[in-house]
């Protein structure tokens, strides 16, 4: 693409980068990441086994931080019917008789006597 390519004021990509798209900086950054991680996962262990021997709950907490650059978090998901409406607009529960209902209540032998 030379200069002049595109008219003043037109762009070449009107809709920008697709959602999710990952900018080439980014991806050489989790590329790095990854083999800084996957080099010293022998060292990794070791550390973590250091840290569990005074701390077992930081290690813990060290492992589930780190997980989340691994395991994606899951998205809160809507439940909706076909139609899209609520699927839990008419569900009822019931817990057996009001404990506070005087006319209900099985009576105990103390209370018979």
């Amino acid at each position: 693409m030379g200069k002049g390519y595109f008219k003043k004021g037109d762009i070449g990509n009107p809709n920008g980068r697709p959602k999710g798209a990952q900018g080439k900086t980014t991806a050489k950054i989790k590329e790095a990441y990854q083999m800084l991680i996957e080099k010293n996962l022998d060292n990794m262990t070791d550390w973590l086994n250091d840290i569990a021997e005074d701390d077992p709950k930081q290690a813990l907490e060290l492992v589930l931080k780190l997980s989340e650059y691994i395991i994606p978090k899951l998205a809160r998901q809507e439940l909706t019917g076909a139609d899209g409406d609520d699927l839990f607009q008419n569900v009822q529960f019931q817990f057996g008789p009001d404990v506070n209902d005087e006319t209900g209540r099985i009576q105990s032998n103390e209370e018979t006597e």
